[in-house]
């Protein structure tokens, strides 16, 4: 195992508070001085990342690129030297940039990868924008976004791409293909697990036709490595297709590989002592934001990090990001202590922000992503919802007072459909909204529609829906109602050849929690 490397000391709150904003927004590679001297030449293939946006607003966007020559070097520094870069960026309304509408400047460093995360501003709500990177006379691929629309605005129609679980050991990214080609889109949402932490080994390499080193056949535990996975999933074309997040914004929360199997809170699942553990989640956290589009306020602070985020897409639907991870308590000791009414999985922080934010809603649509099931399933997954049942009441009632709510859901590698009781002690209590869980892009391998674990799911009658098989879930928002269609691929370990099929569609109604089959 390489040394550990501890995380450069680039902290959002010390620089803010130290530094002033001018220069803070320099180091967290955000902006560069106009004026900075032009940049030294650098080798070819800077941009094999790609690119990508995210935290979208109305009037702007965050813009995402690494610069990473060789992305698969095995430093993890994407083969790049230790020194500042300038790198130009230019959104404009038209892909060929003859009508450039923003531009400036990003110093990517060292400290974070070589990433950038410019935010532009002063754009017109609900407008298409095309975007690019210049580094010298390399220019990146070119990306896409429309910002989202004006506060208020009546929308007719949004539409969502839902994705998740993508072990790039286990298959091809088939799933991405279909969604970046052939869906209408305005947002993608990663709801967990955009990268695995396992060492990569003859056992679990089930994706054909691909090959790995010695660095990958590690599990991820330092700073480097987890760059280095990062680069390996990223270098997928598919996933950079649906990521040119270059034709839309892309969002994302996470769950537990991007640090550890089932780790909880501040604690190891394998036994890591916490003040040894806090190291790995901080160089883990720090890679999450180093390979995404984020805004500065997700950059960590050593092992803490704010993910959570939210957004109106006019009057139409409100989106909120929820991190169930990071603040939940630890699993219970036994069954009494599972029901110990003050066990939370988002922390009291975070249940009254999400509570507020349903509760204060303007939008016909409530919908929360976050990374575990909430529909009661069976008192032995306490790693779920399932685990923390006070807190789920607790979010159940709040969504019960919130027009239309909607949960998006990953982890669990299957397609389920679920309307959610508003109190799951009582069949007769009525629904409080439903789940759409989104099945998994390459984890588990093809997978089957039946398999062992399907009995447990449909003995309930809210469960609507079950399916095995790899895929994505595409939502369709209009102020009459959601649909929700789920799409699998058949195969995914031999091939991207497998067509995309449809599993299945249902209707929700405005103002009727329930899900009719279409």
């Amino acid at each position: 195992m390489p040394a550990s490397v501890a995380p450069a000391p680039v902290s959002r709150r010390r620089l803010l508070q130290a530094s002033g904003a001018s220069a803070a927004v320099i180091a967290l590679g955000i902006r560069a001085p106009q004026a900075q001297a032009e940049t030294a030449p650098q080798p070819e293939g800077l941009f094999s990342l790609g690119v990508a946006c995210g935290a979208p607003r109305p009037d702007g966007m965050v813009l995402w690129t690494r610069l990473a020559p060789e992305p698969l070097a095995e430093d993890g520094h994407g083969g790049m030297e230790g020194k500042d870069v300038t790198v130009r960026w230019h959104v404009a309304k038209d892909p060929e940039f003859r009508q450039i509408t923003a531009r400036g400047q990003a110093l990517a460093q060292p400290a974070l990868a070589h990433a950038v995360h410019p935010r532009v501003e002063g754009l017109e709500p609900a407008t298409d924008y095309f975007y690019r990177f210049s580094v010298g006379r390399q220019n990146s691929p070119v990306g896409r976004f429309r910002t989202l629309p004006a506060e208020g605005a009546e929308v007719e129609s949004f539409s969502v791409g839902v994705v998740s679980c993508q072990a790039w050991y286990h298959g091809h990214f088939t799933a991405h293909k279909h969604l970046a080609a052939e869906e209408e889109l305005d947002l993608v949402v990663f709801v967990g697990d955009y990268i695995y932490e396992y060492g990569i080994t003859e056992s679990n390499l089930w994706r054909q036709g691909v090959e790995v080193g010695p660095a990958h056949q590690v599990e991820a535990e330092t700073l480097e490595q987890y760059r280095l996975r990062y680069a390996l999933f990223k270098s997928d074309p598919h996933l950079q297709a649906v990521h040119v997040h270059a034709r839309v914004p892309a969002v994302a929360v996470w769950d537990d590989h991007e640090v550890q199997n089932d780790y909880l809170g501040g604690s190891s699942s394998t036994g890591v002592p916490d003040d040894l553990f806090a190291h790995r989640i901080a160089v883990a956290y720090r890679a999450f934001y180093e390979n995404m589009p984020l805004d500065v306020e997700a950059l960590p602070d050593g092992p803490d990090s704010d993910i959570t985020t939210g957004f109106d897409v006019g009057n139409l639907a409100r989106l909120t990001l929820l991190d169930t991870r990071q603040f939940r308590d630890p699993a219970p000791t036994d069954p009494q202590d599972q029901q110990r009414p003050e066990r939370s999985m988002l922390g009291a922080d975070q249940e009254q922000w999400a509570s507020e934010r349903l509760a204060d809603s303007p939008a016909t649509w409530n919908i929360l992503a976050n990374g575990v099931v909430v529909a009661a399933i069976t008192e032995d997954r306490v790693d779920m919802w399932d685990g923390y049942p006070a807190a789920r009441q607790r979010l159940l009632d709040a969504m019960a007072g919130a027009p239309n709510p909607v949960v998006l859901t990953g982890d669990i590698h299957r397609h389920v459909a679920t309307e959610l009781l508003a109190d799951f002690s009582d069949p007769g209590s009525g629904t409080a909204g439903v789940e759409l869980i989104c099945t998994s892009v390459g984890s588990d391998g093809d997978g089957a529609k039946t398999d062992a674990n399907t009995p447990d799911w449909l003995q309930h009658e809210y469960v609507k829906h079950y399916d095995g098989r790899r895929g994505y879930l595409h939502l369709r928002l209009t102020p009459e109602e959601l649909v929700s269609s789920f799409y699998i691929v058949e195969w995914v370990e031999a091939d991207d050849t497998a067509p995309k099929l449809l599993s299945a569609r249902f209707t929700t109604p405005a103002g009727d929690s329930r899900l009719i089959p279409a």
